[in-house]
């Protein structure tokens, strides 16, 4: 199982560590859960969000779904306790650092891009893949993608899945700076410190307003139409093969059902 570390690095900064390394820090539900409940409790000037080890994140833990509720667990997993995480980091008052320390793909990625600022480690790969696992994203995720790094990247990163190096990610936008490894702890810390020693009135307000502005609802009827169609996808005979197939780790065989 994982966990959740929590440690202040500085003045007014509060680190929080995801922490799974057998499973390459995999958001499993006791770190998503740990994540819900720990941050309406932080009391900070500004949060870093970090990885343990060499990587931040490798998204979903999917390796442990059972086999006979494949699509239940799946959708319990993504719809409950990552959403929980999600709305909590959208819902937190101070300013979030995400620290890349490492790979951040899938669901690890969404995490960092609810984040306010990112930093990233130089040789870090970021990407979306569930195209390799025949999943359908949430509309919501797929949201914050669009008003990160527009249409055109967004498409790109989603129908290829394939990695991007923290160099291209800087280029288009989905982080702020990439350091070199080594530096990238301290650099996560100094950077979160720098907003923390700023007015927490402005800052805050600022952010309110920011987040306010990116809002921008579906229809009703269009919402249930896309989760719908994400909720086929669970119990499709693709994303079955594609979890097989990510735990035999060979190529998935699809179906297009």
């Amino acid at each position: 199982m994982g966990s959740l570390e929590v440690d202040e690095p500085a003045a007014g900064v509060v680190r929080l560590t995801l922490a799974n390394p057998a499973k390459r820090n995999a958001l499993d539900r006791e770190i998503l859960d740990a994540l819900a409940a720990t941050l309406p409790e932080v009391h900070a000037r500004c949060i870093v969000l970090t990885g343990a080890g060499s990587i931040f994140s490798a998204g979903y833990d999917i390796g442990d779904l059972a086999p006979e509720r494949l699509a239940e667990e799946a959708a319990e997993l993504v719809a409950h306790p990552f959403q929980a995480a999600l709305e909590a980091l959208d819902a937190v008052a101070p300013p979030v650092v995400a620290a890349l320390n490492g790979h951040a793909i899938g669901g690890g990625l969404e995490l960092a891009l609810a984040c306010d600022l990112r930093v990233a480690a130089a040789g870090a790969k970021l990407g979306m893949p569930p195209a390799r696992l025949g999943l359908v994203y949430s509309h919501t995720g797929l949201r914050r993608f669009l008003d990160a790094i527009g249409g055109a990247r967004t498409r790109e990163l989603f129908l290829t899945a394939r990695l991007v190096s923290a160099e291209e990610a800087l280029a288009w936008g989905l982080v702020n700076e990439v350091v070199a490894p080594a530096q990238l702890p301290a650099r996560g810390v100094v950077l979160a410190a720098e907003v923390a020693a700023l007015s927490p009135l402005s800052v805050r307000g600022n952010k309110r307003v920011l987040d306010e502005l990116l809002t921008a609802p579906l229809a009703p009827d269009v919402m249930a139409e896309l989760d719908a169609l994400r909720e086929a996808a669970f119990r499709s005979e693709d994303f079955a093969e594609g979890v097989r197939a990510f735990a035999e780790k060979r190529e998935p065989r699809w179906q297009g059902r």
